[in-house]
C-alpha cells in the first residue's frame, strides 16, 4: 500500500492554478491518478480535452469546467473523454476540487499540442 501525505505531496504552480499531486503511476497507483487544484479567483483556463474521462469534485468556492457548467461545493462534474474543458473560477476566492482520471490519460490544448501534465506521472 502507498500512502501520499499531503504535507509530502509534490506541487506544480501555472499561473492561477496550483496542482498538489497524490495518486499516479509514480507514487503507486497504476490505473488512477487523484489531484487537488487550487484555483485562483478569476482565473480563466485555456481549453483543453482529455482522452478519458475526467471527474471534479468541489470543496470549496466556485468553479468552471465548461462554458455555462458553474459548480459550487460538493457538486461534481464528470466531464467524457474527448468533450473540451476550461477550467476557470469565476467567484470571488479561491475553489479548490479533487480530480480523479485514469492513469496514462494525455490532454491535447486547444492548439493541437499533446500533454501528459508531470502531476500525473
Amino acid at each position: 500500500m502507498a500512502v501520499v501525505r499531503a504535507s509530502e505531496s509534490p506541487t506544480f504552480d501555472l499561473p492561477g492554478v496550483r496542482f498538489s499531486a497524490y495518486a499516479a503511476p509514480s507514487r503507486g497507483s497504476q490505473e488512477l491518478c487523484t489531484w487537488q487544484i487550487t484555483v485562483a479567483p478569476g482565473h480563466e483556463g485555456a481549453p483543453h480535452t482529455l482522452d478519458r474521462d475526467e471527474t471534479f469534485f468541489v470543496l470549496s468556492g466556485q468553479l468552471s469546467v465548461a462554458p455555462g457548467v458553474e459548480l459550487g461545493v460538493g457538486d461534481v462534474a464528470i466531464v467524457p473523454a474527448g468533450q473540451p474543458i476550461a477550467v476557470s473560477n469565476p467567484g470571488p476566492g479561491e475553489a479548490v476540487a479533487y480530480i480523479a482520471i485514469a492513469a496514462g490519460f494525455t490532454a491535447t490544448t486547444a492548439e493541437g499540442e499533446l500533454l501528459q501534465p508531470p502531476w500525473a506521472q
